[in-house]
This record gives structure tokens, sequence and C-alpha cells, in this order.
């Protein structure tokens, strides 16, 4: 993963290095900790400059700093991972195949193929001399950030960047939409003195709707967010990208809503295991959840393995069993994604490297905590519960019981009794549960540091909430267990598994139930049609930010192009029952996999969001409502830091 940045004057008026913003600067090389290189590109019959700024996290073959340039003076940043698609050898570093591939393309149509045939997360910015053009883009599902910013002013800067900082003044930062790819023609545009924007849309390599169609929708999306003066245009030729996952299955199955061998109504409220099983007596079901379970299992093989892995420089040897760190984590909350997620990446990260299980907590307000355990304590025993700074909490929890805490929120309690499944499942395994307990003070502390720059531009108080908790919970700043003692922890791993994507796919939020009582089924595929639609924009450019500015990077198994198009090509009715209780039907083809993993109690489990599950949600205010404007996000301004 990097932290990628492309600035553009078309004008020589400024130094080009002016609009390099230091704090944007420091971000960058958070996120690409292990090389940070600039390069500044002009042509000297023009007046267009840009300076290409690379920040390396090297997660993959040899180190290779960016932004590279070859002898044809093309320029190449990326920030990516090519798990299919193009092949990259074990001792290859994709940023320099896919520099490769990009010198051998000698048309906008073979660009297009080149990005067509990728899966895997990516943004680039790519400077092909040549044509004096700069290319740039995101990924179908939008999930590695780049950012950009329009001067209002003639003579000023158009900046790229993975990472931002907020500024209450000047000219705002925008998500790049994940519509498709970006051509500048900067030798018109150094011409003309003004911006024009050119888009290669997506589109399904199958679909009806005519070219035109699609282009039209596509521009009034991304034009709608620009500013006046930028132009956007599309591709003469009307070429498209080639979307790499087939549309969403509309058909309604007439089994819908049946459990094998029972009657609905006797099962419509038993929430059990037995219940999952039922279903898996039914051939054709155990049959889906099987072809389930192999695309899933090659989405977290790919994840896990591409990934360089220490050993000594000189002997070529692996560290010993005993001093083996662990190079990939899960957020983990115990439930239903991210079991499944890391009793798949067991199958095959080395056994003699642990795993890491990221946990998060925030301590529980006294309102809170009276409520929920003065049937439970005496009140002298409440009293200290609620109180007790993180030290205290530390030395309680490495008594017996551990039962008595300031952080022992409801995530704490499902991830506990989920790590208890997974060293069932496999108790030779170090699973290391790391405890990760944020205070208020720490938790206002950090937003205002350098969290509410990462979730910019995002800005609700559902972006604060969730971008906070994925915050601490990747650092993997907490406490592990070592022979009933917890001890200070920091997790070592460069990759971060999270489960986003499942209930997006899988019907998994309230959302979805509230739809399908109003709507049926065909509201209810809208609604799941519309998730994938807007996830790019919704969650995961804030996500990538937040995970890598403590220089690891994020990877999403449930977005894998396989995984999805799977999915996609079932009936809704196939992959979540909504007529069943909370517990059982929404998900229901990941809580069938997971029955046959072997997972107990954790299979039933509800959905509970990171904000609700971690506590977070309402610990500053209980009036807010998840789509307001968070006010603790606008607080702060680069200029009073």
């Amino acid at each position: 993963m990097c932290g990628i940045c492309c600035i553009v004057t078309l004008c020589s008026q400024h130094a080009i290095h002016d609009f390099l913003n230091e704090d944007i600067l420091c971000r960058l090389k958070r996120r690409g900790p292990d090389s940070s290189q600039q390069l500044i590109k002009t042509a000297s019959d023009l007046s267009y400059k840009c300076l290409f700024s690379g920040h390396v996290l090297h997660l993959r073959g040899l180190m290779t700093p960016q932004p590279l340039e070859d002898a044809n003076n093309n320029i190449f940043l990326w920030n990516g991972e090519i798990f299919d698609g193009v092949h990259v050898g074990d001792l290859e570093n994709d940023t320099e195949v896919m520099f490769h591939h990009l010198a051998l393309c000698s048309s906008e149509a073979d660009i297009l193929s080149l990005f067509s045939s990728l899966r895997g997360p990516w943004s680039f910015i790519y400077y092909q001399a040549s044509r004096h053009s700069l290319w740039f883009g995101r990924d179908y599902f939008g999930r590695r950030s780049l950012l950009w910013q329009f001067s209002n002013e003639v003579g000023s800067a158009f900046c790229l960047s993975s990472v931002s900082v907020y500024s209450k003044a000047g000219n705002q930062w925008q998500e790049v939409p994940a519509s498709g790819i970006f051509k500048i023609d900067l030798k018109a545009c150094a011409t003309t003195q003004s911006l024009s924007l050119t888009l290669f849309p997506w589109k399904y390599s199958c679909t009806e709707k005519a070219v035109e169609e699609i282009f039209i929708n596509v521009l009034d999306q991304v034009s709608e967010d620009l500013p006046n003066h930028i132009t956007l245009v599309m591709n003469e030729s009307k070429l498209c990208l080639r979307a790499p996952i087939i549309p969403l299955n509309k058909t309604i199955s007439e089994a819908s809503g049946e459990c094998p061998g029972t009657n609905i109504s006797n099962v419509i409220h038993v929430v059990s295991v037995e219940t999952l099983q039922r279903y898996l007596a039914e051939e054709h079901k155990k049959k889906l959840v099987h072809q389930f379970i192999d695309v899933l299992n090659e989405a977290v093989k790919r994840r896990v393995l591409s990934l360089f892995r220490d050993e000594d420089q000189e002997t070529r040897e692996v560290p010993s069993m005993s001093n083996r760190k662990a190079h990939v984590a899960v957020l983990f909350s115990g439930g239903i994604d991210s079991m499944v997620i890391a009793v798949l990446a067991d199958k095959h990260v080395p056994l003699g490297e642990p795993i890491d299980l990221l946990n998060v907590a925030f301590m529980i307000k006294e309102q809170a905590k009276q409520k929920g355990t003065a049937k439970k304590h005496t009140n002298r025993e409440v009293q200290l519960d609620l109180h007790c700074p993180q030290e205290s909490c530390k030395d309680l929890d490495a008594k017996a019981g551990a039962h008595l805490s300031c952080f022992d929120v409801p995530d704490r309690i499902t991830g506990r009794a989920g790590l208890k499944e997974l060293e069932a499942i496999n108790p030779s395994r170090t699973w290391n549960f790391v405890e990760i307990n944020v205070t208020l003070e720490e938790l206002k502390k950090m937003r205002q540091q350098c969290i509410h720059h990462l979730i910019y531009p995002l800005d609700t108080v559902l972006d604060d909430s969730i971008g906070c908790a994925i915050w601490f919970a990747s650092r993997g700043e907490g406490f592990i267990s070592n022979q009933g003692e917890l001890k200070p922890y920091k997790s070592p791993a460069k990759v971060v598994l999270t489960g986003i994507g499942a209930d997006e796919q899988l019907a998994g939020y309230s959302r979805h139930r509230v739809c399908f009582k109003k709507y049926g089924l065909e509201g209810l595929k809208k609604e799941l049609e519309m998730e994938l639609d807007r996830i790019s924009s919704r969650n995961l450019g804030r996500d990538d930010r937040i995970i890598g500015d403590h220089g690891k990077e994020a990877r999403f198994p449930f977005l894998d192009e396989d995984v999805v198009s799977f999915l996609n090509s079932l009936p809704v009715s196939e992959k979540a029952d909504l007529t069943l209780p909370r517990g059982i039907g929404e998900k229901l083809i990941l809580r069938l996999a997971a029955k046959e993993f072997g997972l107990t109690t954790s299979t039933i489990l509800p959905k509970r969001a990171v904000q609700f599950g971690s506590r977070i949600a309402k610990l500053e205010s209980n009036s807010e409502k998840a789509s307001d404007t968070c006010s603790r996000l606008k607080l702060f301004s680069v200029d009073e830091l």
C-alpha cells in the first residue's frame, strides 16, 4: 500500500512545491513509511508542471520506491494490490509489473483493457509523456482512497492525493468517484488555461443498457459535485471499462422463506444452531454453501499469502517459532463476519505464525453501566467498575474472573467467546486477542490530532463513530493475555482483514429488514443493489485512509470480485431470508458456512454495528442521529493545530 499524490499547475507563476501542504505530506508518509520520493515533470514547450509524490509501504516482492519513471519519461504512482488478472510472480513487485504493462499500451483501448483485467484494490496516477496525458482513478468498488481538489483561481493547482487535511477555509477536497478512469489532456489544458476531464466509465459486459444511457447517467452523477468551471466530457470513442463483476440476480425464488422439512411457523421464533443444521440437510442449500465457502476461501487465501514475510537476510532462514510475529490481523468483534474471516485465515497463514484479533472497546459511561449491572453488583462494585482508569482496569482483568471491567462492552464479551471457539477449532494456533481499551480523553485527543483529517471529506456522526473505532482498532495497541495476565502489546501486522461488504451483500443491516417489511423482496433487491453502488463513497475510501494511517493495509475478502460475482449470481432469497428472526435470517448463507466450519454460538449472533458493539456511539452525545453532520469533526482546522 502507498500514499500517492500529484499536483498539476497549468502556468508557472508559483513554485509547484508551494502547493504541497506539509501536513498532507506528513499524512502520506504515515501511509508509506518505507520510502518517500518526489519528482517534478515539466514540458519544455508548454506551461504545465506536475509534481509526483510517492510513499511506499513494502508488502510484496522487492522494495520499489515510487514514483517510477521509465526511459520514455512516463511516470507511475500505484496504490494497490493485484490478486489476479495480471500475473505477478512471488518475487515480483506489482507496481513494476503494472508499469511494464502500461508502457506496452499503444492506445486508450489498451489502457482500459489492462485496468479491466485487474482483480484487487487499486488507485493510480499515470503520466503518459508522449501524449501529455494524466490518467487516474480507483477500482470498481473504490477500495483505495483517492481525493481531488480544484482551485477556483486561474494559475493555481489541481491536486490528487490518497489523503488530505481538514481546513475550514479554501477549496474543499472530495473523493474521486469510483465511476471509471479519468484522463486530462495537459497540453490542451495548458493552452486554454482551463481544466477539462475525460471520463471512461465502468460498464457491465452483459448489460442491456445502451452506452449513451450509461454515459448520460454517469456524467450527471459526477458533474453534480464538480465546480462549475471544471469541464467533464465522455471520451470521443465511447470506450468503457469492463466491470469486474456480474450484475445482481433479480429473480425471485419461489421457495423463498421456506426451511426444508420444517413448517416455517414452527421455526420463526427459534434462533438456534439446530435451525441452521436443518437448512444444511437440504442438498441444494448445502451445495450452494460449499460453493460460497470455496470462493471466499480463495479470497482470504490471496489476501493472507500475497505478503512479504520476514526472513534472516543473511541466512535466508525464517525466525524460530517462539520469535515469530503476526503478519495478519483481523478487525474482530466475535461476530459472524470476523469469525469466518479468522477461520479462513487460519487455513492459510503458516501454522507457527500468530494471528492478531483486534478488539476495540470504549470506556462505558456511568449511566449505561449502572443500567446494565445494577442487578448484578453492589453499589460499591458498580462505582469501582465505572471510575477505574485504564491501568486499574488492566489490574482488575489480570485477576480471576476478569468480568468486572469498565471496558466490558458487547464486542469485548462476544470477542472473548469467539476466541474460545477459534481455540477449539485450532488449539495449535497462537491467537493474540488484543484488548484495545480507549478512554474518552484519548478519543478526544486523537480525534483532534489526526482522525478528523482522515475521515475528511466525510463528516457525519456515523463517519466519526466508525472512523474512530476503526482507527483505534487497526492501531493495534492494547493488551494480550499471557498465562492469565494481561500484558501490553502492539500488533506488528501490516495486513488488516476486515469484514466490510458482508452486510451490504447479505442483508445484514436493520434497514434491510425495514425495507423488506415495507416493500418485500423487490424492494430488498433494489436496496442491496444500491448498497454496492455507493460503498465506495460511504465506506471504503474512509476506511482505507483510517487503516493506512498506521502504515497498515486494509484488505476486504467479502469484496473480492469472485466473491461478489458469486453472490450476485444467486437470488436474494438464497443469501438471506428476512422472514426468519435476527440471528438467522440476515446473512443466512454466511451463517450456514460458519456452521460447516464447526463454529457454534457465533453463528447465530445478531448483527451489531461496530459503533454500538464498541460503545463509541452516544458516548459524547445522546441526541445525535447517525446522518447528522458531526460537530466534533468541524472543531479544528489545520491552521488552529
